[in-house]
């Protein structure tokens, strides 16, 4: 079965694959998308539906679309939906990264939840929204080689290390787009029975 994620992010296209292994999944550059789709909403579940729509002229096939908040509890939510512009439209992860560590500079309240929301469309037309949340806390500097965006500094106490610490296997585990994507597996596979 094809599958095509509305991403061309290769972080992300690689953790689709490892968790979604038995399905074929298709960049939008394999679909010859190549628009930037406005990531405009005001939750991380209307952007991810929002790039489904967006991709549906485009394939037959069924679509999948993330979107992702970091949710950090002193700063009243932010960055949230914003996490990916946090710093600015053209900011850097590391942008994001610094502006993060400087607001919680004082702050002794490090709690955080990063928060995934995974949009399915089917060919049909029927929509669905799968979830994924983890727990944990922004360390006081940026830790670790590995991932991505904000995993330097998202502390997942259970396991001792921030994503960024981890193995592609342990974050694949643990992390809040695993977790959404888990949930959309068990439905292909139910799908496909």
């Amino acid at each position: 079965m094809d599958i095509v994620f509305a991403s061309n992010n290769q972080h992300k296209l690689r953790e689709a694959r490892e968790i979604l292994s038995d399905y074929r999944i298709l960049s939008l550059a394999e679909i010859g998308f190549c628009s930037e789709i406005e990531e405009n909403k005001s939750s991380i579940e209307e952007n991810a539906m929002e790039k489904v729509r967006a991709v549906r002229p485009y394939t037959d096939k069924i679509i999948i679309a993330d979107d992702t908040g970091l949710f950090v509890e002193a700063l009243k939510g932010a960055p949230g939906v914003y996490s990916a512009r946090y710093a600015g439209e053209q900011a850097t992860f590391a942008d994001n990264n610094k502006k993060l560590l400087k607001a919680l500079e004082k702050e002794q309240n490090r709690n955080a939840v990063f928060k995934c929301a995974v949009a399915l469309q089917m060919p049909d037309g029927s929509e669905k929204i799968f979830a994924g949340e983890t727990r944990g806390s922004i360390a006081a500097e940026c830790v670790g080689e590995h991932g991505f965006g904000y995993d330097p500094v998202f502390f997942v106490e259970a396991l001792g290390k921030t994503y960024a610490q981890m193995t592609e296997e342990e974050k694949n585990h643990c992390s809040h787009r695993a977790q959404a994507l888990f949930a959309l597996r068990d439905f292909f596979d139910e799908l496909v029975k």
